[in-house]
């Protein structure tokens, strides 16, 4: 069961459930139990990797962020085990924590930021950032002042950013069965932030053939919740 509220009438205590979570949230991750979507808008995406993998077919090199890499870092080893120059940034200790221990090898290539701040990262550093599932506990104005233009600037130009965020208005409330505890996040309208993203040089990347993920996509997740998800590219 879920229940949508208007902006303003529930908090969001992400941090605290990241705190008491991580283990349990890395485990989920890596054995994607709410990596695989119930439903999708495109038959080519049905679960995380897909947007990966045409994540980094897209980048125009493979120097990359993973913003809001979660606990565990399951997609910053990924790409690191591929050969991919990659870092992931997280908000919460406890996160990049198990990612260190789950995965020594790239205990350098993580570590805490906050995305409500600026960014430890020169101009134009990196070919691509993905941050999926990360705004949703952050505040609008934080979004729009901040997040964007921050995880924009450290693009190059024609890099690409990939943005997954729980779609719609207001506020939703929602049981999550994995790990036995109602959450709450913020839900942002996909329209609002392609104007953003607009007014910083970015451009919707379009799929060429019906075979590729491109456009805006929809999709459900096993708690479940609808998401929105694109690619834009920076211009050159």
């Amino acid at each position: 069961m879920s229940e949508i509220h208007s902006q303003g009438q529930s908090e969001d205590y992400s941090e605290d459930f990241y705190r008491h979570h991580a283990q349990r949230y890395s485990d989920v991750a890596h054995q994607f139990l709410q990596s695989v979507y119930i439903k999708s808008s495109h038959p080519a995406l049905k679960g995380d990797m897909d947007l990966l993998d045409r994540l980094v077919e897209l980048a125009p090199g493979k120097k990359g962020l993973d913003a809001g890499c979660g606990a565990g870092a399951r997609d910053v080893y990924r790409l690191w085990g591929l050969g991919f120059d990659i870092h992931g940034i997280d908000a919460v200790p406890d996160n990049i924590e198990e990612a260190r221990v789950r995965h020594p090898e790239i205990a350098g290539r993580v570590g805490v930021a906050n995305l409500k701040e600026p960014l430890g990262f020169p101009d134009g550093h990196f070919d691509f950032v993905m941050c999926n599932a990360v705004i949703q506990h952050i505040d609008p104005e934080s979004i729009k002042e901040t997040a964007i233009p921050e995880l924009t600037r450290v693009l190059k130009p024609g890099g690409i950013l990939q943005l997954m965020f729980k779609n719609g208005s207001g506020v939703i409330s929602v049981f999550d069965r994995d790990y036995g505890v109602n959450r709450t996040f913020r839900l942002y309208e996909e329209e609002e932030l392609l104007q953003v993203l607009k007014n910083l040089r970015f451009e919707l990347v379009h799929a060429d053939s019906p075979g590729e993920l491109g456009g805006l996509m929809y999709f459900t997740d096993p708690k479940p919740i609808d998401h929105c998800v694109f690619y834009v590219r920076k211009s050159l």
